[in-house]
C-alpha cells in the first residue's frame, strides 16, 4: 500500500540546506520514491497550523518509507539536515 509523508520545514542555512538535498534526492530515487510537492505556494483554509515550505512525498509501502528514514544513508543526511533546518514531518497511508 502506497505511504504518503509530509514534511512542514523551515530552512535557516539554505546553502547548507543545497547539501542535504544533493544526497537526499537520489537516495530517495533509490528508494523508490518521488517527490508529489516540493516548496511550492500553499493556502490555510482551515485551523490554525502556519505551514513553512510543505514536501510531499510519495514511497511504495509505509515499510519502504520506514526502511529509507530508519537507513543509515537518510540518517547521515538527517544529521546535514537538522543543523540547517527544523521539520516537523507525518506519514500517512493511501487507499490503494
Amino acid at each position: 500500500m502506497t505511504a504518503y509523508v509530509i514534511f512542514d520545514v523551515e530552512i535557516s542555512d539554505p546553502a547548507r540546506y543545497q547539501t542535504f538535498m544533493a544526497g537526499v534526492k537520489p537516495a530517495l530515487e533509490e528508494a523508490g520514491a518521488r517527490y508529489l510537492a516540493r516548496g511550492g505556494d500553499h493556502k490555510v483554509y482551515e485551523g490554525d497550523w502556519e505551514p513553512r515550505r510543505i514536501v510531499l512525498l510519495e514511497f511504495p509501502s509505509i515499510e519502504a518509507w520506514e526502511e529509507f528514514y530508519n537507513g543509515p544513508t537518510y540518517q547521515g543526511l538527517k544529521s546535514i539536515r537538522d543543523e540547517c533546518s527544523s521539520a516537523r514531518l507525518v506519514s500517512v497511508m493511501g487507499l490503494d
